[in-house]
């Protein structure tokens, strides 16, 4: 069977880490998108707040196969 893709750009952010920023995107997604198979990490920011690093922003593309 072939597998026909649909890829959806997301931006996570977390106030610890930039893995947890994807985690958070994809936890997220996970609820409302099915068959989540890939993710591409396109950007990583961080905001800066008072000199200091407030959080992090991570945009990931994540790719899932289509139902059938």
């Amino acid at each position: 069977m072939e597998h026909i893709y649909k890829k959806i750009e997301l931006v996570g952010s977390s106030t610890t880490t930039i893995e947890d920023a994807v985690k958070n995107a994809l936890e997220r997604a996970a609820k409302t998108v099915h068959n989540l198979r890939w993710l591409e990490i396109v950007e990583t920011r961080g905001q800066i707040e008072d000199g200091k690093l407030a959080y992090w922003q991570v945009t990931i593309k994540v790719g899932f196969t289509l139902d059938a």
